[in-house]
């Protein structure tokens, strides 16, 4: 595993309310969730990148508005189709 040193000005911790590890967390999931998003990574590796197990960072994605489910509407055609 590799690290990443990211500077983070003191008025971002106090007004964020969180200590330094919160934070490093809070980012760590705020990343693979958006790099989910963008498709760039699967929910496993995303979740790997946040550090938490797949079931639960697939429940968290609901807090940030971010569907689970990544199926256009081809995709579900297709699959009704099929079926």
């Amino acid at each position: 595993m590799c690290s990443i040193t990211l500077d983070v000005p003191e008025e971002s911790l106090s007004a964020l309310k969180m200590n330094p590890e919160a934070l490093g967390k809070e980012l760590r999931l705020a990343a693979a969730m958006k790099l989910y998003e963008l498709r760039r990574l699967s929910a496993g590796a995303a979740a790997a990148l946040a550090g938490i197990p797949v079931p639960l960072f697939l429940c968290k994605l609901a807090d940030y508005g971010i569907p689970a489910l990544r199926m256009t509407k081809q995709d579900l055609e297709e699959d009704v189709r099929r079926a």
